[in-house]
């Protein structure tokens, strides 16, 4: 019986080694849905900024300190109103944007970018970048 779990350590050891060995990260190295599923952080970003239009309601938000929704939309060409609210809610919702209502009317709303996403405006510019080197 000993030597059979000295065999299944071995077994386990070896498959540590081998995916240490060929590099991947936890995202990538097993298709163990805990890993690969929402507890992998590349997952859970990619499910807060993913979409057509969600990087570039942030960008366009990065050029000032805060856009009204009328604004927004002129910024960001070819997203509609649809498009432009459920994005900014979600945005809103993953605490990336934060939205102001003033009691006024008409009714003005103002969006801004939180410390958390201002943070990933830098990354998105050098994936811009590297966009304009390779694509």
């Amino acid at each position: 019986m000993a030597a059979t779990r000295t065999a299944a350590e071995q077994t386990q050891a070896a498959g540590k080694q081998d995916k240490a060995h060929r590099g991947l990260s936890p995202c990538l190295g097993s298709a163990d849905p805990s890993i690969t599923g929402s507890g992998c952080a590349l997952r859970r970003v990619l499910d807060a900024i993913g979409g057509k239009w969600k990087i570039l309601l942030i960008v366009a938000l990065s050029q000032s300190d805060q856009l009204r929704y009328g604004e927004l939309r002129r910024l960001v060409f070819g997203i509609t109103n649809t498009m432009l609210s459920s994005s900014l809610k979600e945005l809103e919702a993953d605490g990336l944007v934060e939205r102001r209502q003033y009691d006024q009317m008409p009714v003005r709303v103002e969006y801004r970018l939180t410390p958390q996403a201002r943070s990933l405006v830098p990354i998105l510019m050098q994936l811009k970048d590297w966009g304009e080197k390779n694509l």
